[in-house]
């Protein structure tokens, strides 16, 4: 989807994922090249103002991934809340912060961690970047920062680090 707000001190919602596979000798984390910002990021996009944040995490992740939610875990802090009735609870992200964007304009971006031990079922779609690289946690600490977006690599490695060994691991299905 395009921008929705796209002059100065206007907002779009972004939402984003970090996949680590463990289907390897050691984890690694998936990342894809931008087409257009030519770095390496995690998965997501905007959330369309006729969908639900977990509705767009969803196709963002089959359409530039590939991967089915049944296929994923979501990383969850042990210590949440579970259930509130009448409302509609969505999953904690591990980050929820604003950045400017090229044009004058702001992200503010909801970041979710997911573990998986299997390859994608599906295919990247066709208007998506096809360049998906797999890295191991010493493999991300030596990318450059001019080949990575922003503050992507601070991110990937609290997802490797913290997330990896104290989250829990939820079915991704779990929301809607």
């Amino acid at each position: 989807m395009p921008h929705i707000h796209t002059g100065d001190g206007q907002y779009d919602h972004t939402i984003s994922a970090f996949v680590i596979r463990t289907d390897f000798e050691e984890p690694k984390i998936m990342l894809h090249l931008h087409k257009k910002l030519g770095m390496y990021m995690q998965f997501g996009g905007h959330i369309e103002i006729d969908e639900s944040p977990w509705q767009a995490i969803s196709h963002e992740l089959k359409e530039e991934s590939g991967y089915d939610m049944n296929q994923l875990m979501l990383l969850q802090p042990p210590n949440r809340i579970m259930n509130l009735p009448s409302v509609q609870l969505h999953p904690v992200p591990f980050c929820y912060i604003s950045h400017a964007f090229n044009n004058g304009h702001q992200h503010t971006d909801l970041s979710y961690g997911f573990v998986t031990d299997q390859p994608p079922a599906g295919a990247i779609a066709e208007e998506e970047s096809q360049s998906v690289m797999l890295f191991t946690r010493e493999e991300l600490h030596s990318i450059s920062l001019d080949k990575i977006y922003d503050n992507i690599k601070e991110q990937a490695l609290f997802v490797f680090g913290t997330m990896l060994a104290s989250y829990e691991k939820v079915p991704a299905t779990s929301f809607k």
